[in-house]
């Protein structure tokens, strides 16, 4: 199976490194149709963007559901300074992206780079640099172009309401270790890749049937809103574990989530992922997440009659400068790959 986790942790660092804040996923969309045509599967499109797989099996069908979309932002105005003011596209604080370069996408395809800055940011200027509070209004995109004015920067195209995507800035050191924004949720998403590999070239036999749903709207809260195979009568969002105080889950780990803000997930299910990643002796953490919701919290709530759970990889900075290990990748892998054919 090993040669399976490397495969994921691959897909991983691919799609991390395509831009796909919510609403501007068509790139990762079209990795995904192009990868699963690769190893042979039948894909469809919801017409919101979601894309679905079905990896085989009968009866009983199973969703297993992560989400390509990330955090962005959006041009909200142009400045007189030739500035670009910025609104957030997902939540996050602005400190996580002041000073990070990023891509601004025109809506005729043109892109440009550029740096989110604090404004006035020179130390050796502004005695308020470490002290002012980061927000919209002083934390603005300075556009790698020789541009002085609104007006120069409307000749170059750019206009309010072009996405702007973050550099992923992905590393996969030595020691195992997976760095890059938006492991939330490609990670999850490289590790359903690498299992759709492992049941293809494993001739894995499914105990029921089984979907992939990767849908395109998680971080602005109604991804798994439509989209959701009809069949469906069980549905398990396979994001990130978070990493911070009070909780178990680290880097290494599989995160087996028992409520999140919404509610408790569904009692049998998450003993199912329980007594699994016990009979696997797998590296597994079980938590509770009063700041977070999931794709499949929003499919409750849009009325469809499912059983639900919450698994994902260990990750650490959330919303930020992101980290996880091949270890974490490795065990979410294995409790997948138990679930589907237990």
């Amino acid at each position: 199976m090993e040669k399976y986790i490397d495969y994921s942790v691959e897909q991983i660092t691919s799609l991390c490194r395509i831009p796909s804040p919510s609403g501007f996923t068509v790139q990762a969309q079209q990795y995904l149709l192009d990868e699963f045509a690769k190893l042979g599967f039948k894909t469809i499109q919801s017409r919101k963007g979601s894309v679905i797989v079905e990896l085989g099996g009968e009866g009983n069908p199973l969703v297993l559901a992560a989400h390509i979309d990330t955090l962005g932002a959006m041009v909200r105005s142009i400045k007189g300074t030739g500035k670009l003011r910025v609104t957030q596209v997902g939540g996050y604080p602005f400190n996580y992206i002041e000073t990070e370069n990023c891509i601004i996408h025109t809506r005729k395809g043109k892109t440009y780079s550029g740096t989110f800055q604090l404004n006035n940011p020179s130390a050796h200027v502004n005695s308020d640099a470490r002290t002012a509070k980061r927000t919209d209004e002083n934390v603005e995109i300075v556009i790698d172009e020789k541009v002085k004015s609104k007006e120069d920067v409307q000749k170059l195209g750019i206009r309010a309401g072009d996405f702007v995507s973050f550099d992923s800035r992905t590393v996969v050191t030595e020691s195992g270790f997976i760095k890059s924004r938006h492991l939330d949720d490609k990670a999850s998403a490289g590790i359903f890749i690498g299992l759709a590999k492992w049941i293809r070239d494993e001739e894995i036999q499914l105990t029921r049937k089984v979907y992939l749903v990767f849908t395109n709207y998680e971080e602005v809260g109604h991804g798994g809103a439509a989209g959701i195979p009809d069949d469906a009568v069980e549905m398990i969002s396979v994001d990130m574990g978070a990493v911070g105080d009070d909780l178990e889950t680290d880097e290494y780990t599989v995160s087996i989530c028992a409520k999140d803000s919404m509610s408790p997930y569904d009692y049998s299910v998450t003993n199912k992922l329980i007594e699994l990643a016990d009979r696997e002796k797998l590296n597994y953490a079980i938590d509770i997440y009063p700041h977070y919701g999931s794709d499949v919290d929003v499919t409750l709530g849009s009325g469809r009659d499912i059983l639900h759970g919450l698994i994902g990889p260990g990750v650490f900075a959330s919303h930020g400068y992101e980290r996880t290990h091949r270890d974490a990748v490795e065990n979410t892998f294995k409790l997948l790959a138990a679930y589907v054919t237990a």
